[in-house]
């Protein structure tokens, strides 16, 4: 059964409000008012250290995706009114459905590295070469600590953003969100400490991983407290996801002619050609009235004009494409075991096809584009850098690292120095994870203590802005 008050809830880890709608509101304001998401200003969307202020960041990004979100929601609300909310145990959710929505694709991207999804590769290859060895070394005389070494191996070895997230707003930032607004953000089912699922009705869930073993008992609670079975989602999820989706489709095309990697004209015959190629009629129309349209104009209206009408006119018709394919498998929804994407889901309608060719393009003429691939691997030299700079942190003993966080003296001097330079939210996230653990078993306590510095290094680092984490580089680096 379809009852939405189950999923949106008072709860939240401490000072929980007494009316959902005030509770909504406070998760609004958290959000917008988070040093996090004013962060996403200056991270890489596509085209890293931009000084184009019309170029997108991942906060713009963030912001189109929020839109988009609350369209889609406002869609569904529409056609569910026709039925009655009160089916659904609605009525009184209607702003908790869109807000929700919104909020949710604000803070999708909100664990994402600096330089993009490339960084994530560079982290991870790092961890496989650097941190592995090092938690090899710790000794396990019981299955249960061996097990254990194995599962953070895995763990510390899958950054992802959408697991960095969930640590984000709930650990790093410590914001207090509605369990309801932190569940939605859980795009990916998996932990990071698992491996790929191997059960098809739950495999795309958890194609990627979702949230680390640190967050792993919290997660647990909240799926617990709204009634999402693990390996699950959230419903409002897919609307976000959907959102984010359709966002990427024109976005990108639009920043490479502001670039100057193709033209207006290039971009209209490039899709002209894939559309004629692929038997695709319907973007083909769009593309052609639009086109038609902005060439009367003179320059430089033109872009303008083309792009305007037809990111309006295939948002809005995926929107509703999206709307019904939540409706049509609303109760699968509804329970978080419906196994794909909502834009993926019809592989055989006109507005999958369409999406195919426009991101078919984007791959072809803008990520591989010569100038954006020596951003990304400027951001790799970057990343991989500072993680070198501040291995020494993690080579220490759980004894010595623990004198530094007390201001005490040890040998090595080039930590001491290190651990004056991470910020003092990201220790106490640490102070926090470690306290809790049990220090009667030695080897579990001095595996897990690494673990958790591992998360403070990755912490620190993936939370640095673009150029933050540039000129920390030339500054350790001494490449002023």
């Amino acid at each position: 059964m379809i009852d939405y008050s189950k999923k949106f809830i008072l709860d939240r880890e401490f000072y929980p409000l007494k009316h959902i709608d005030a509770s909504i509101e406070s998760d609004r304001g958290r959000i917008l008012s988070a040093p996090a998401f004013r962060r996403l200003q200056k991270r890489t969307q596509v085209f890293a250290l931009e000084l184009n202020a019309s170029i997108r960041t991942r906060l713009t990004h963030s912001l189109e995706v929020g839109q988009t979100a609350r369209f889609i929601a406002m869609s569904i609300l529409g056609k569910l009114k026709k039925e009655g909310l009160d089916k659904y145990n609605l009525e009184e959710f209607e702003n908790a459905f869109i807000s929700t929505s919104e909020m949710t694709s604000l803070l999708h991207d909100i664990g994402n590295p600096p330089f993009g999804h490339f960084a994530e590769q560079t982290i991870n290859k790092w961890m496989k070469n650097n941190a592995v060895p090092l938690l090899d070394t710790f000794e396990t005389n019981s299955k249960e600590t061996q097990e254990l070494k194995e599962c953070l191996q895995q763990d510390i070895c899958n950054y992802d953003g959408n697991a960095q997230a969930i640590r984000v707003i709930t650990k790093l930032q410590r914001l207090n969100l509605s369990y309801t607004q932190i569940l939605s953000v859980l795009k990916y089912t998996r932990g990071a400490f698992e491996s790929k699922s191997k059960d098809e009705t739950l495999d795309y869930l958890k194609k990627k991983p979702g949230f680390y073993y640190s967050e792993k008992v919290l997660i647990e609670k909240i799926q617990e407290k709204l009634q999402v079975k693990s390996g699950h989602r959230f419903p409002i999820t897919y609307i976000m996801e959907a959102a984010d989706d359709i966002s990427y489709l024109t976005a990108d095309l639009e920043d490479s002619v502001e670039k100057g990697i193709l033209s207006l004209d290039d971009v209209y015959h490039l899709i002209k050609s894939e559309c004629e190629k692929e038997d695709e009629s319907y973007l083909l129309e769009v593309i052609e009235d639009k086109y038609i349209k902005a060439k009367k104009d003179e320059e430089p209206y033109q872009f303008s004009m083309f792009f305007t009408l037809f990111r309006a006119q295939l948002v809005t018709s995926l929107v509703y494409h999206v709307t019904d394919i939540y409706l049509d498998n609303h109760e699968a929804i509804f329970d978080g075991e419906f196994n794909a994407a909502l834009l993926e889901h019809d592989k055989e309608s006109k507005y999958y096809k369409a999406i195919e060719i426009l991101q078919n393009i984007s791959t072809k003429y803008i990520y591989q584009n010569k100038d954006v691939q020596e951003l990304e691997l400027q951001g790799y030299a970057i990343i991989n850098g500072l993680l070198n700079i501040y291995k020494p942190l993690l080579e220490l003993s759980s004894d010595d690292f623990h004198r530094l966080l007390q201001d005490k003296k040890i040998d090595c001097f080039v930590s001491m120095r290190l651990i004056k330079r991470i910020s003092s939210k990201q220790i106490s996230a640490y102070k926090n994870d470690e306290k809790v653990l049990e220090k009667e078993n030695e080897e579990s306590y001095k595996i897990l203590e690494w673990y958790y510095r591992t998360r403070l290094i990755t912490d620190y680092i993936s939370g640095m802005t673009d150029d933050f984490a540039l000129k920390e580089y030339q500054t350790l680096s001494a490449m002023m």
